[in-house]
């Protein structure tokens, strides 16, 4: 009999949803303190590759690539870097849980990218949620541009790149090993984010000019790329044991932990508004995976009547 491995996935998607703010309170304390976001989104690839290599060694999964995953690989790589410099750029001076808030549209972009670029079927049910989660999200970009201006603009792109990311990594997924995968985004995206840094030095230009790390930046710069490396492999290994439709409503709960540490940390807490419009988002992706699980339920319903003799 096969054990079911369900719990474990949850556990592992917990862990994700408390971990994986740390990476935004590491990005946040280092960017706060003078390190340019362009160094900080730099700082993930360079520990996440180094933290990922022994992995894949241990693992014996192979290093080189071919031309097709290898462009896959550095196509991923791109929308990841600069989906992390918008977001560091956000949370240097958002609280971090309304830009995670609005970067929580992410899966109604994914969802109407899906329906032109893959021929999804999607109902005027879901269109509606889609409409009314970016109803949401205004309702926190609101009073986010009258106390910060147009940078907070930049979660919401990070959430239209973050898209552009998941539509590769499902592309890639059923031929690349999620470990390979993650190990070849960080190096790709490191060979990206290095000639611009380089060139960037003493340019003046505040965001990529690198500087010299003093002090408690260095850990910070460092939790950037662990934290991310962590997190990351919690989600791999959480989709391994248990199914997505599972573990998607779970996401939301990073937005707990955001909330908390953004508290404990930074004082920061959700305005009225910024509440209304969690509320919205949550509320609409929650009604969208109920729409995908009883579509994908119809779907297997119909196979099964079908295949019967």
């Amino acid at each position: 009999m096969t054990r079911d491995t369900t719990l474990q996935g949850v556990l592992l998607m917990l862990a994700f949803c408390v971990i994986a703010p740390l990476l935004d309170v590491a990005a946040k304390l280092a960017a706060g303190n003078g390190v340019p976001v362009g160094q900080v989104t730099a700082a993930r690839f360079v520990v996440q590759t180094a933290l990922m290599l022994p992995v894949v060694l241990v693992m014996r999964l192979p290093l080189r690539l071919d031309a097709r995953a290898l462009g896959y690989s550095a196509l991923r790589a791109l929308f990841l870097l600069v989906s992390t410099f918008a977001f560091v750029s956000g949370i240097q001076v958002m609280p971090i849980a309304d830009a995670l808030a609005i970067v929580f549209v992410e899966p109604f972009i994914l969802l109407i990218l899906g329906r032109f670029l893959f021929g999804d079927q999607v109902g005027p049910r879901r269109i509606a949620a889609c409409a009314v989660g970016f109803v949401g999200a205004m309702f926190v970009i609101q009073p986010s541009l009258a106390a910060f201006g147009l940078v907070a603009l930049w979660p919401l792109a990070t959430a239209f790149l973050f898209a552009f990311y998941m539509l590769v990594t499902r592309a890639i997924s059923a031929w690349m090993h999620p470990v390979t995968m993650q190990f070849q985004t960080s190096w790709t995206g490191l060979l990206l984010c290095l000639p611009v840094m380089i060139l960037a030095e003493g340019s003046g230009i505040a965001a990529l000019d690198p500087i010299w790390p003093e002090g408690w930046n260095w850990l910070w710069l460092f939790g950037v790329g662990f934290w991310a490396a962590v997190s990351h492999m919690c989600m791999t290994y959480a989709l391994k044991f248990a199914p997505s439709a599972t573990l998607a409503p779970l996401h939301y709960f990073e937005i707990v932990t955001a909330v908390i540490l953004g508290y404990l940390i930074f004082d920061d807490f959700p305005n009225r508004l910024t509440w209304i419009g969690i509320a919205i988002i949550v509320s609409s992706g929650l009604y969208i995976i109920h729409r995908e699980r009883k579509t994908a339920r119809d779907k297997a319903a119909v196979t099964a009547l079908t295949a019967a003799p």
